[in-house]
């Protein structure tokens, strides 16, 4: 339990608490005792102020007459009064016994009176013809009062210690359960059961925050690896094939050894083979390079029109080749990101146009401004693809089963895709009736 974080924070507190009353306790213990002590000092004074002017007027005796008048018409049981002469001898008074000779000027005075014990304060003064006058007051009910708050504040202190330690307790219990969730679902996935979840109460409050963010780190986790299954499987199903047509192909050369034509034209279309399985190889290690982020440190602003521009013009050649007409609408429109990268991604979607429109089709590449983002649009004429097949194609190595016989390798949608999450943007597949429409969404402003 010593080991918790939670419980020696909540120690922390309570000694924290604790000394804090300990303090403002102290406070409260000092300024009362201070203002009873001045009340009661002010009360001495201005009695003994009124017998010495009484003493100016008519000396000893009238000081004795004042001083036995006073003590038999005022019924104050606090006040202490003594007069004193030159010889110790006490002349008038309400005390048994004169005080002491060397008492300081104010000084206290232990007292029995009526078969009980107090304590007085007196202040002594001596007179011009060597006689001291006492006056004072008991005081006992104000040291009385003083323990009393003394012991409330002593109580008070410790009930807050206890009322700290206890919900010190409590927390830790209620952060352990929370935590505990936590803790339970981390050793699930630890055993590879990554379809669990933390549980959340729906309070909004900073564990549940963290439990919703650790379940979006689960889900990001499940899709990685099911991505990596599926990249497993289509690795395994879509390299068995050029790898047995170049093993045959190899076959092949071997038996025709003899024949130096046939061995050249066996070994060409072997190194096809390799090509087309270096470029699968290439386009993986340059979707999983764009996928760590790490493109980003290579982000500046850019204008999607010149790009647009640009890649236009490389695949002008080729579409006129396969009898395509290839338009190019660019109206500004600028973003922050890595030009190379954006242009591949265009680069891929042009492809694809050319490579599935028919002779005679028609694509257009526009560039445009839409509230806060900035949109690449291409456009073709071809078969376009299913509904149900939109959000199939952008994974890697997935093929329709009418292209399945054309080149490629299942990697350029998912390359767009990959490119449109670094840029914070997405990729859009809509009907271009007739054909496919892509729309590569990317932020306009400078957070991108």
């Amino acid at each position: 339990m010593l080991r918790s974080t939670v419980l020696r924070l909540a120690i922390g507190y309570a000694v924290l608490f604790v000394a804090s009353a300990l303090v403002l306790a102290g406070y409260i213990y000092w300024t009362t005792d201070r203002y009873l002590v001045r009340q009661t000092d002010k009360t001495i004074v201005a009695g003994a102020d009124a017998l010495l002017e009484r003493f100016r007027n008519d000396g000893v005796a009238g000081l004795v007459r004042a001083i036995e008048s006073r003590l038999a018409e005022e019924a104050d049981e606090e006040e202490i009064i003594a007069l004193v002469d030159p010889a110790r001898r006490l002349l008038a008074g309400n005390l048994e016994t004169a005080p002491p000779e060397n008492a300081s000027a104010w000084f206290d005075l232990e007292l029995v009176r009526e078969s009980r014990s107090s304590t007085a304060r007196v202040l002594r003064i001596t007179l011009s013809n060597a006689h001291q006058l006492f006056v004072g007051r008991d005081v006992q009910v104000r040291l009385e009062v003083r323990k009393v708050v003394a012991d409330t504040l002593v109580w008070s202190i410790g009930v807050t210690a206890g009322i700290a330690i206890l919900v010190g307790l409590l927390a830790r219990s209620l952060l352990a359960r929370r935590l505990a969730r936590i803790s339970t679902v981390a050793d699930r996935v630890v055993l590879g059961d990554l379809s669990t979840r933390v549980p959340l109460t729906g309070s909004g409050d900073e564990f549940d925050r963290l439990s919703s963010d650790i379940n979006v780190m689960l889900d990001r986790l499940g899709e990685l690896m099911d991505g990596v299954r599926q990249v497993s499987n289509a690795i395994a199903h879509d390299l068995r094939t050029p790898l047995t047509r170049l093993r045959s192909r190899l076959e092949t050369a071997l038996k025709a050894a003899d024949s130096p034509a046939r061995f050249r034209a066996t070994a060409e279309s072997a190194l096809q083979e390799l090509d087309q399985v270096v470029r699968i190889f290439d386009a993986l290690l340059r979707i999983a390079e764009i996928e760590t982020g790490h493109q980003r440190a290579a982000f500046a602003p850019v204008d999607l029109a010149v790009i647009a521009t640009d890649v236009a013009e490389f695949y002008q050649p080729l579409a006129e080749q396969r009898g395509l007409a290839l338009e190019v609408e660019a109206s500004p429109a600028a973003c922050v990101g890595d030009r190379m990268l954006i242009a591949q991604a265009l680069a891929n979607l042009v492809d694809n146009a050319i490579k599935y429109s028919p002779s005679g089709g028609h694509i257009r590449v526009s560039t445009r401004r839409q509230d806060h983002d900035v949109v690449l649009v291409v456009a073709d004429t071809g078969p376009g693809i299913p509904i149900a097949e939109r959000d199939k194609v952008t994974q890697r190595f997935y093929r329709l089963e009418e292209s399945r016989g054309s080149p490629g390798s299942g990697l350029g949608l998912s390359l767009v895709v990959s490119v449109a999450k670094l840029h914070g943007g997405r990729l859009e597949l809509d009907d271009a009736q007739p054909g496919l429409m892509a729309r590569l969404i990317l932020p306009a402003s400078a957070g991108a």
